[in-house]
């Protein structure tokens, strides 16, 4: 219930260029729109133009400020999904350079608050000396942010080497086997310019007023507890923003989906319950021909029904790659599988009774959506940003098992695949993951929790002291 005396206040928020990001702040700001709250949400005309669509409130106003050309960013490319990995940092250049606009928006603009991302590493100081408060937002899990520790270790000598990142690092003072594998440490050393991630994110931490991510103490209470001791200032969980709810149904590019939906509902209406795996590798994940071929192999030889989501992300710059699964596959397995080229309605199909299953390449969003469903999961980490480390969590936790990789290249089997996929989705030994995975509904899947999250969230930033 809305408070007569509640203060109406003015929040900023301002992404990353990232698919993964926009929509968890999207989410946000429809929330604190509906508790009255005026929200300027801050990108680039493409990504504002996507993001419009979805979201009717009056109270959010979007604002559109053109991203700034910079040698080596292709012109008109406005989000991480336009680019290979190694082009991002030129991306990040250009966001950096989006600091004068910003600026001078929240300087004239009556802004409370400002929720930003971590990779506008400058933006807490710029708030503070223009009298606003500001939260960082972490769009990922407690876990994750508590691997990566504190501003001091973030800026420290103790972790020069990409191996260094391979071990769970001292100040975890719980039982925990997160920490990257060497060849996601290589992969995510491309996409580092010239601040380094580390040094970003320390700025986020470090000079904000308090900390906020996309989770709840029910799922990880200690890394929680652990980030309140080592940050030294309140941090406080927004809730893991399901999106399995009628309301986010529509999403972007629902709305164009509704055919393709119908050819796959009744695809899937044949098929027994919890029998089908799920197959999608986000939108930012690019693997070989070499792996793509060794995947559809153990897909195959798994023997189980499957939809498998293949998006027209280019194997190499400029060159779509017809031939990224092998050749004749789809009519081998017709049978028993859908290949779908492309956005597929991932809500929906994971909402399907049919649908037992997700190998899923570990981004935090899919991972939330199939456990508001209780699908288990087959961990396959894309190994961009933190997607080893969310692998390594779901495996400890029990809810899905992880498929081997070599820790050097990255290199896996056709033969590993389809072990893991049958034995989560189908043999006795996968029970127990099953049914973890189902009992996580509770959690990932209830609104009411995770509206209280977001309650308590909005609760802080309306009884915070102003900034001065």
């Amino acid at each position: 219930m809305e408070r007569k005396d509640q203060k109406k206040l003015q929040i900023a928020m301002f992404p990353w260029l990232a698919y993964g990001h926009l929509m968890p702040f999207l989410e946000v700001s429809k929330f604190l729109a509906q508790k009255g709250h005026q929200i300027s949400f801050i990108s680039t005309p493409k990504n504002i133009n996507r993001l419009r669509s979805s979201s009717f409130s009056p109270l959010i106003d979007f604002v559109e400020l053109p991203l700034p050309a910079v040698d080596g960013l292709p012109e008109s490319v406005e989000s991480t999904s336009e680019l290979p990995i190694n082009k991002v940092p030129y991306l990040k250049k250009a966001y950096d350079l989006l600091k004068p606009s910003v600026t001078h928006f929240i300087q004239h603009s009556g802004v409370n608050w400002v929720v930003h991302d971590f990779i506008c590493y400058w933006m807490p100081r710029v708030a503070t000396q223009l009298g606003v408060n500001s939260v960082y937002f972490n769009i990922t899990n407690a876990t994750t942010l508590a691997f990566f520790g504190p501003p001091s270790e973030l800026l420290g000598d103790k972790r020069k080497r990409q191996e260094d990142f391979t071990v769970v690092p001292e100040w975890v003072d719980y039982p925990s086997n997160v920490a990257f594998k060497l060849h996601e440490m290589v992969s995510h050393w491309d996409c580092m310019d010239e601040v380094s991630d580390f040094q970003r994110l320390s700025g986020a931490i470090q000079d904000c007023n308090f900390v906020t991510m996309r989770s709840c103490t029910e799922f990880e209470s200690d890394a929680v507890s652990l980030l309140r001791k080592i940050y030294g200032k309140p941090v406080v969980p927004l809730g893991l923003l399901p999106l399995g709810s009628a309301t986010h149904q529509h999403g972007v590019a629902d709305d164009r989906g509704d055919e393709k939906w119908e050819v796959l509902r009744e695809w899937l209406e044949n098929k027994k319950p919890n029998s089908v795996v799920y197959i999608a590798l986000g939108t930012e994940v690019t693997l070989s021909q070499e792996l793509m071929h060794e995947l559809a192999r153990g897909i195959e030889k798994s023997g189980l029904p499957f939809i498998w989501v293949v998006n027209n992300r280019p194997l190499v710059e400029g060159v779509l790659g017809s031939d990224i699964i092998p050749f004749g596959f789809q009519t081998q397995v017709e049978d028993r599988g859908l290949v779908l080229r492309g956005w597929a309605p991932q809500l929906k199909i994971l909402g399907h009774p049919s649908v037992g299953g997700f190998l899923t390449h570990c981004g935090w969003s899919s991972v939330v959506e199939a456990l508001g469903f209780g699908r288990a999961l087959i961990l396959f980490s894309g190994a961009n940003a933190d997607q080893g480390l969310i692998s390594r969590l779901m495996h400890q936790k029990r809810v899905g098992l992880e498929i081997p990789r070599d820790e050097q290249d990255g290199s896996f089997t056709s033969d590993s695949v389809a072990e893991v996929t049958r034995r989560v989705m189908v043999e006795k030994e996968g029970e127990s993951i099953r049914s973890n995975a189902w009992a996580m509904k509770e959690i990932f899947g209830n609104l009411e929790l995770n509206n209280t999250c977001l309650d308590e969230f909005t609760r802080v930033l309306e009884t915070w002291p102003t900034s001065s």
